[in-house]
């Protein structure tokens, strides 16, 4: 049976990455900032791997199905048709490689603290690969430009990973049966 505080937070996460549907233009092939990189990581890290990977999920598949759960209000459809595809599957891989670096992070809140800070940040560097990949082989970018593409982001995101390490590893002291204990 599942404990009501692991069907709270999967259904936050879920509630999060929904309603990050703003998104700020910044005019780089076509790519906004948005918060829902930020809430995919999270979730895993809070989640662990499976439960966060899951919810992520959820989501992507209720927008395959044409409901308006990304950014901007669009669909996932409409991502995988756009230049935003390569993102939203880094969604689901940086979900299940954070959520699996989380589970075996040791509890010692310090160490934790700053462990799940640079966790955080692989994970976006796992989306921007992701991003980019997309750009190259679906969008003919040329990878140099695929690259510089990211560059716009790198700043903001740094900062919105800093937090979601600092409110993941909050999350783990709080409640922490959340994550499957390390082995």
């Amino acid at each position: 049976m599942v404990e009501p505080g692991r069907r709270i937070c999967s259904g936050l996460c879920r509630t999060l990455h929904s309603y990050g549907l703003f998104s700020i233009p910044v005019g780089v092939a076509g790519v906004p900032i948005v918060m829902q990189n930020a809430i995919a990581i999270m979730a895993g890290m809070i989640l662990g791997r499976r439960r966060g990977t899951a919810a992520i999920g959820l989501v992507l598949i209720l927008g395959l199905i044409g409901l308006p759960v990304l950014a901007g209000g669009r669909s996932a459809l409409s991502a995988f048709a756009g230049i935003s595809g390569g993102y939203v599957i880094g969604y689901l891989v940086s979900a299940w490689v954070c959520g699996a670096i989380a589970e075996i992070t040791p509890r010692h809140r310090p160490l934790q603290t700053i462990l799940f800070i640079i966790v955080s940040v692989l994970g976006i560097f796992i989306q921007y690969f992701f991003g980019a990949i997309w750009m190259v082989v679906i969008k003919g970018f040329s990878l140099k430009a695929a690259l510089t593409s990211q560059l716009a982001f790198i700043g903001p995101d740094l900062v919105k990973m800093i937090v979601v390490g600092l409110i993941a590893s909050g999350a783990a002291a709080a409640f922490p049966r959340l994550l499957p204990e390390p082995r």
